[in-house]
């Protein structure tokens, strides 16, 4: 992926790293069995990384329209720092996210699939949108990652970020040292 100085400039100020949930950390797919119950599958690589962001200091966040107790439990597991279920309007979340974590919408990375992630999208600070995004969404934003979502789209733009910020190569040096273990 080619990348052009200005990405760059703005991967080198973000604190902190938002994301949709369905078409991002999944692959937008929903299971249900019989009885009702949802399964969705997730990216170990997604996961991975989010230890390395809250050890980079680097905020994590979900918004996400759906209100699922699996995504819940995920987010649990994973220690995501904020996550908001069920959002009508994401960009008042969004706003609300930045108030109480004490951020700029400039330090925030957002990541979203779909049309109703773009007002989120045109107000943060780095936009990204996995290869399989929305066209409307691959319009606007910053990114378009090379990864499909569910498949390690977040991964991809958070290994941008620490990259850009030169924290990534600190993080493989330690874990080679065997220091690196969260």
């Amino acid at each position: 992926m080619s990348i052009d100085s200005d990405i760059l400039q703005k991967a080198k100020t973000i604190r902190a790293i938002f994301f949709d949930v369905d078409g991002v950390l999944t692959d937008g797919g929903i299971l249900y069995d019989n009885s009702g119950q949802e399964y969705k599958r997730f990216n170990v690589k997604d996961g991975q990384i989010i230890k390395y962001l809250r050890q980079s200091e680097i905020i994590t966040g979900v918004i996400t329209g759906r209100s699922s107790q699996v995504v819940k439990n995920r987010c649990e597991e994973l220690k995501i720092d904020v996550h908001k279920h069920g959002v009508k309007y994401k960009l008042e979340v969004f706003e609300q996210l930045l108030l109480e974590q004490g951020l700029e919408a400039e330090q925030v990375a957002f990541i979203g699939d779909d049309i109703n992630d773009l007002p989120v999208l045109i107000t943060c600070g780095l936009s990204a949108t996995p290869a399989d995004g929305h066209k409307a969404v691959k319009d606007n934003v910053d990114m378009v990652l090379e990864t499909k979502g569910g498949y390690g789209a977040l991964r991809e733009l958070a290994d941008f970020v620490l990259q850009a910020q030169g924290l990534y190569d600190g993080i493989i040096e330690n874990l080679k040292r065997g220091d690196g273990a969260i």
